[in-house]
């Protein structure tokens, strides 16, 4: 059975006070049987990393440059960069990064790459939009967004990656995908990644990542090919992420 993951994405949140009590409070409570990470604002990575990096809990980037090695590139932060102050993970492609930055999957895919030649874990983000979604499209639109990588980078780059489905129609909208909902497409992703390497597609966790609360957490998880949550907004609040992360162990 592959381990449950919870990953807390920050977004632009926070302060140093802030951060500080919310990752002490987590470590303080992290229950067993479930990997858990949590993506800060980068100017925050290296201060967390360097007091909590040995107290069970993973730290990851929300984003990184598409360019392998250092140069000059104004703005951008390396995956080296990145690993060098504590990171082990970073997500790819949310959905914010496709609509406000504009992009595009061949980008992401460069991004993909990058990130593991810097020794970095991904996550990559997929999802419909709600025309795509009303268009009953979302199969084949996550299927192209996951087809790009694989073609660039091949299906072994995802022996040590992960997936996370967000359906763009439910994130910060207060909507969410029914268990079932959330089940098929998790299945289509998998589905997806057998055609080129049965092996690769049980070991791949693919997350689910549009909304997910206290609430709805075990349901969603209790899916056959759910395994885990990309969290938001929840992971802003201590106890209401430890509540997600304990749903994950049932």
């Amino acid at each position: 059975m592959r381990k449950k993951l919870v990953a807390g994405n920050w977004k632009m949140h926070g302060s140093r006070v802030m951060a500080d009590a919310l990752v002490g409070e987590i470590v303080e409570n992290l229950p067993g049987g479930v990997e858990v990470v949590v993506f800060p604002p980068d100017v925050y990575l290296a201060g967390l990393s360097d007091r909590y990096g040995d107290r069970g809990l993973g730290f990851g980037a929300q984003d990184l440059s598409e360019h392998h090695a250092l140069g000059a590139y104004t703005g951008e932060i390396a995956g080296e960069m990145l690993r060098d102050v504590g990171a082990d993970w970073v997500l790819v492609g949310h959905s914010e990064r496709r609509q406000y930055q504009r992009e595009t999957d061949d980008l992401l895919a460069k991004k993909f790459d990058a990130a593991r030649t810097a020794g970095l874990k991904p996550i990559l983000c997929v999802g419909e939009t709600l025309e795509e979604h009303e268009d009953g499209r979302a199969e084949e639109v996550i299927g192209h967004q996951i087809g790009v990588v694989i073609d660039c980078c091949g299906i072994e780059s995802f022996r040590d990656a992960v997936i996370a489905y967000e359906p763009v129609w439910a994130i910060g909208t207060g909507l969410t995908a029914t268990p079932e909902k959330a089940q098929k497409i998790h299945a289509a992703i998998r589905s997806q990644l057998a055609k080129k390497d049965a092996n690769i597609s049980l070991l791949t966790r693919v997350l689910y990542g549009g909304s997910v609360k206290p609430a709805n957490a075990a349901e969603l998880f209790a899916q056959p090919d759910v395994d885990g949550g990309l969290i938001g907004g929840a992971s802003l609040v201590a106890s209401d992420f430890l509540d997600i992360c304990a749903a994950a162990r049932r």
